[in-house]
């Protein structure tokens, strides 16, 4: 577990300037279930975090319950979104749901992942 983007990219200074750079460049970020840990600490030209505001989704505290990992993980995502400003939502757990807002795409678990590959491949055709 302990490759798990929770522990890998959250407080990684590369991974984090790399989605500054794409923000900057009006590029695409995407991520499903775990991964969108990777954009809580990246920040906006002001300052903020950028996910404030922003409709996010990713793994949710009850499916984190299911797999009995909440003891395990060094947090839970859905509320360190919530503590950043994120309008969290989310659907039944391990049911497919992503969603976009503007240049960032996120699921929810891994049965996201063809919804949010959709919604980037559609991006990317504008």
């Amino acid at each position: 577990m302990r490759d798990c983007p929770l522990w890998d990219l959250t407080e990684n200074e590369e991974s984090i300037a790399l989605i500054e750079s794409f923000i900057k460049a009006n590029k695409p970020i995407s991520s499903v279930c775990h991964a969108p840990s990777a954009f809580l600490n990246i920040k906006d030209a002001d300052g903020e975090y950028f996910i404030k505001g922003k409709t996010v989704t990713g793994f949710t505290n009850s499916e984190e319950a299911a797999v009995q990992l909440t003891e395990v993980v060094p947090f839970l995502l859905e509320d360190e979104m919530k503590k950043r400003g994120a309008d969290y939502k989310n659907t039944a757990d391990w049911t497919p749901f992503a969603v976009q807002d503007g240049l960032m795409i996120t699921g929810q678990n891994p049965a996201s992942s063809e919804l949010v590959a959709e919604k980037l491949l559609a991006q990317l055709a504008k």
